[in-house]
């Protein structure tokens, strides 16, 4: 792979939860830290948690994603940290330089080959799928004469240009009916809606969580877009917040057929104890 304009990232993660009343905390799994991609390489990477846990393990999940399983001594506490620091090489580079094959895919609908398909099935699950979407769907493509590449591009952009972005760090993201009907969202109910959106046309997607540097909405805060599979081209990221296909600006730390399967901290606590989360995300490039 030939680098161009490639760039060297830190980025700082921290999430502090704090509890009202004493609880024991529960194993927690925690999905930070990032994906191995082509134009992607970890150079450096530091976990700290507190209270000290009595071991993290480190595994593969079932889709391939890095998962840190933390467990924690049995002794009562009020607050939960979390800190990672991560430096990566991140290349730039065309998200759009492909080829699809068999060439009749560059219309759709299209069937993908029986040997691709049954890998496939997660993520073409049909859950999130209405009257409405379906609806939606169908608009766009019309609009682009049902072309593959086009239609992907331009329901990132619709999306983008058309619904009203708001930060919402916390809580389950909107169905893809309340996105269409209210026209607002967060980068994970617009990545949600996205999905949907390609999977009822019978193009598979996938929800990805990671940063995005140089963005003044997301600088500070986690992000997510939205990956399909494309035959002869594999999987390739379009993000409906900034309405364009991915970029080296990109950072990736988990792919899931569900949304709400890879949050950064996942796990629970006994006790009678309300908690809150305060969490801040810092990106910088670092010179050379």
């Amino acid at each position: 792979m030939n680098r161009y304009n490639a760039m060297k990232l830190k980025i700082s993660h921290h999430l502090i939860y704090t509890y009202n009343n004493a609880v024991l905390l529960d194993p927690q799994l925690l999905y930070i830290y990032p994906r191995s991609l082509p134009h992607q390489q970890l150079i450096d990477y530091r976990l700290t948690i507190s209270p000290s846990p009595s071991n993290v393990a480190v595994n593969l999940d079932s889709e391939g994603n890095v998962q840190q399983f933390v467990f924690f001594p049995n002794n009562e506490v009020r607050t939960l940290e979390v800190n990672v620091e991560m430096v990566l090489h991140s290349d730039d580079f065309n998200a759009l330089n492909f080829i699809l094959f068999p060439f009749d895919t560059k219309q759709f609908p299209f069937l993908y080959d029986h040997r691709i398909n049954k890998y496939l099935v997660p993520y073409l699950a049909r859950t999130d799928i209405t009257a409405k979407v379906e609806q939606f769907a169908r608009k766009i493509a019309a609009d682009v004469n049902w072309e593959t590449v086009p239609f992907l591009i331009q329901l990132a952009e619709y999306i983008s240009n058309d619904f009203t972005y708001e930060q919402r760090e916390t809580g389950d993201a909107y169905s893809p009916d309340e996105i269409l009907k209210y026209r607002v969202g967060s980068c994970r109910d617009y990545s949600r809606l996205y999905i949907s959106t390609c999977r009822s046309l019978g193009i598979a997607a996938r929800f990805v969580s990671g940063y995005l540097f140089g963005s003044l909405l997301q600088d500070h805060e986690l992000h997510a877009w939205a990956e399909v599979y494309l035959p002869g081209a594999g999987w390739r990221g379009f993000d409906p917040t900034i309405g364009a296909a991915i970029s080296g600006n990109h950072v990736s730390v988990a792919a899931s057929a569900d949304f709400n399967s890879i949050a950064p901290v996942m796990g629970s606590f006994r006790g009678n104890a309300t908690s809150k989360l305060i969490t801040e995300v810092d990106i910088q490039q670092i010179k050379n």
